[in-house]
């Protein structure tokens, strides 16, 4: 059994001082907060694995699709909009998408290397495959490069192809609305630039799918699409077309 969840912070609450803290400015800083304030909702041992996907939607709006229903607390407005997720699904159904992805692929080690694969950002990943692109810096969406934005383009719906013919869809239409590179959230809160602060890639797309396999579909849309699933990627949402 799955839940869908639509929560909403409460600005309202005694908490309210906080909200600087639960919302801050800075894309790598709210990321990480916003993975420790879902947690609250799921109360678990330490062993326990993250079983739900999130994603925010501004303004302290939450989705979520989990494997347990969500126990509201004084940081969230209440009650909970939670619900089954149990879509019917049949072979040629379409439905329109919005997802939030870091999309990565396996690429052989170099020969000075262990051997076996590593993991790379399908965007970093071209631009560095690219001449004059290896040292691009990372800038706003409206000083973005452009050819940064094209590869982004190509290299997503590409990657969004290759998971639909493993899990029982196939793409339509493909549109990015964004990608930007996000430095990964600090343990030790410390402040600063980091030397060669290590980032990951994060794909905003939307548009439309057929259904193949319901039974494959659904199961990747409970696991969720790419990397980082912990900080709000991987969540697929879909409406019928």
């Amino acid at each position: 059994m799955l839940y869908f969840s639509r929560v909403k912070l409460d600005r309202d609450a005694p908490t309210r001082a906080l909200y600087a803290l639960l919302e801050p400015q800075d894309p790598s800083a709210r990321m990480d907060a916003h993975h420790r304030l879902i947690w609250t909702l799921f109360p678990s041992t330490h062993e326990q694995k993250r079983d739900f996907l999130w994603r925010a939607d501004g303004a302290g709006r939450f989705f979520i699709l989990s494997a347990r229903p969500p126990e509201g607390n004084e940081l969230f407005r209440q009650p909970l909009e939670t619900k089954e997720f149990t879509p019917c699904i049949s072979p040629g159904d379409r439905f329109a998408f919005t997802l939030r992805a870091n999309a990565t692929k396996d690429r052989p080690r170099g020969k000075l290397d262990d051997g076996g694969n590593r993991r790379v950002d399908v965007v970093m990943h071209a631009l560095k495959s690219t001449p004059g692109q290896q040292d691009m810096p990372d800038t706003e969406q409206s000083r973005r490069p452009a050819l940064r934005f094209k590869l982004a383009d190509r290299e997503g719906r590409k990657w969004l192809d290759r998971q639909g013919a493993g899990c029982g869809f196939t793409i339509n239409g493909f549109v990015l609305d964004d990608y930007s590179t996000i430095p990964l959230p600090r343990r030790d809160n410390s402040r600063g630039r980091r030397e060669r602060e290590p980032k990951f890639g994060v794909l905003d797309m939307h548009g439309s799918l057929t259904v193949s396999d319901p039974d494959a579909f659904l199961t990747k849309l409970s696991v969720g699409f790419g990397r980082a699933k912990g900080f709000g990627c991987g969540l697929m949402l879909i409406r019928r077309a």
